[in-house]
């Protein structure tokens, strides 16, 4: 199974900027989730970062929060771990448009139904930390019936094991674990697509 663009959202967790100094390899992992919102960007995918309790953590590091802006994203503010605990899944996934003008006024096989939202059920998702907020918003994403494939290499924790545990325990709950590569080349699939030389280059400055 491989990744599919057109299925696709990005959501980046907690990249923030108390917590990324005393992460374990930081400055790849957010040298990988700038690669991720650049490619969003490039892509034209829905983007989404979240914050945990930014008033004592932060705000999302400047270098990023600037990327995601450019892709369109939309930042989520939350104080559970889990960002579907706080709503993020209905940003995620917007219920049906109502229904347009005076409906009431219009006999009944002329009322049009509520416009179904846009759906995209994919959840590529990478964050900070791995085995904290990152793995229980991808637990409860997991619950709520979406594919979820965490970008490992844009992923981090404070050490070493607790991140490698999160991959273990993602992976037994139903989780892809990629790499940000992976995910440029499946979300191209050809280079053929119009998107590749500049995706490629994102490819190359991370190298």
């Amino acid at each position: 199974m491989l990744l599919e663009l057109e299925d696709s959202q990005l959501l980046l967790v907690d990249y923030q900027g108390k917590l990324m100094p005393v992460i374990h390899e930081g400055p790849g992992v957010l040298a990988n989730a700038r690669r991720l919102a650049q490619m969003a960007r490039l892509f034209k995918l829905p983007t989404f970062a979240t914050e945990e309790n930014p008033a004592s953590l932060g705000a999302t590091v400047p270098e990023l929060q600037a990327l995601i802006a450019q892709a369109g994203g939309k930042t989520f503010a939350k104080m559970s771990f889990s960002a579907v605990a706080d709503g993020l899944a209905e940003l995620l996934r917007p219920p049906a448009r109502a229904p347009q003008g005076n409906a009431r006024s219009l006999p009944k096989h002329l009322q049009k139904s509520a416009q179904p939202a846009s759906e995209r059920n994919t959840i590529v998702i990478a964050g900070c930390e791995a085995h904290v907020c990152l793995l229980q918003t991808a637990l409860d994403l997991l619950d709520d019936e979406f594919e979820v494939w965490v970008v490992t290499d844009a992923c981090g924790s404070r050490t070493e094991r607790n991140r490698d545990a999160a991959f273990d325990r993602l992976a037994g709950a139903g989780a892809e674990l990629v790499t940000t590569e992976m995910v440029a080349f499946e979300w191209l699939r050809s280079a053929g697509h119009p998107a590749f030389e500049d995706v490629l280059q994102v490819v190359k400055a991370g190298a």
